[in-house]
């Protein structure tokens, strides 16, 4: 059984037998409309990943790898909100939030681009490891009123030790089913990018969720998967030809030995927070 498992898993569990049920207001079923019931637990959660031990990847069930790979490097390296990239990427969950003009606002990538966040971590790593400020925020109270979802996984903070890169995510609301298993696949990539272009090993990916939850209509699913087989780690493989953090393309980064090594595919609809700003649809 890979770490990943181990630990979502039991959290999974957790939920299931202790959360707390309730309704969520302004949320509704891509499908139907119909209302959306959440199972939370009652306290946040963290989780723990060293990345020089494993990948961070479900086998108890088949996490599409290359569309949360794609996902952050829209929002990472790309810096966009502009949908239709993502399209070109064959990554459609986004269109929920895409406003007339194709993005989603100020959210995610804008908030990157704009006070050039990534390029100032990267440099306060390389000049100042020690700094206790090496943070990007995506929260930005003044833009929210301007952005068509807002972000879930909203901050990281870094930290240097003994040569190795570690990284906190913050995230204020999490999708068991569908979401988390995406959030710490992507982010433990951007780890290992970033460690290799400031000439540092990945090292420990903590993952805060504030408000972890289950949605009702995934119940019958996470319980099937609590039953499946779980497998290895598979190989996580890195194009360590690149230096500079926006001369990565996402075919530099694949995952190994994944397929044949996973309990296979559990479809779960998407709940999603109503978008005022959705284009009507002929």
């Amino acid at each position: 059984m890979s770490r990943a498992d181990e630990i979502y898993l039991e959290i999974a569990k957790q939920i299931l037998e202790n959360g707390f049920e309730h309704k969520v207001e302004g949320a509704w079923y891509a499908s139907d409309g119909g209302e959306v019931i959440v199972k939370k637990l009652g306290r946040p959660v963290v989780m723990q990943f060293d990345l020089q031990q494993e990948f961070p990847i479900l086998t108890s069930k088949y996490v599409p790898w290359k569309k949360f790979r794609d996902e952050i490097y829209w929002i990472m390296i790309m810096q966009s909100n502009d949908v239709r990239e993502l399209h070109a990427m064959d990554i459609r969950f986004w269109d929920e939030w895409m406003g007339e003009d194709f993005t989603i606002g100020k959210a995610y990538g804008v908030q990157v681009k704009k006070f050039k966040q990534l390029d100032r971590l990267i440099g306060k790593i390389m000049n100042n490891p020690n700094d206790r400020g090496m943070i990007i925020q995506l929260w930005n109270e003044e833009d929210l009123p301007h952005m068509n979802i807002r972000p879930c996984a909203f901050m990281t903070m870094w930290d240097v030790t003994d040569g190795y890169l570690n990284c906190s995510l913050i995230q204020r609301s999490g999708d068991w089913g569908l979401g988390i298993p995406f959030n710490f696949g992507q982010y433990a990539m951007l780890v290992h990018m970033v460690a290799q272009v400031t000439n540092l090993k990945p090292g420990v990916l903590t993952h805060y969720i504030n408000n972890a939850h289950i949605y009702d209509r995934h119940y019958d699913m996470i319980r099937e998967q609590l039953n499946r087989p779980t497998f290895a780690a598979p190989e996580f493989q890195i194009n360590k030809e690149v230096k500079n953090i926006y001369d990565f393309k996402p075919e530099d980064l694949q995952i190994v030995g994944y397929k044949g090594k996973h309990a296979g595919m559990l479809q779960m609809e998407m709940a999603t927070v109503i978008n005022p700003h959705k284009q009507v649809q002929n």
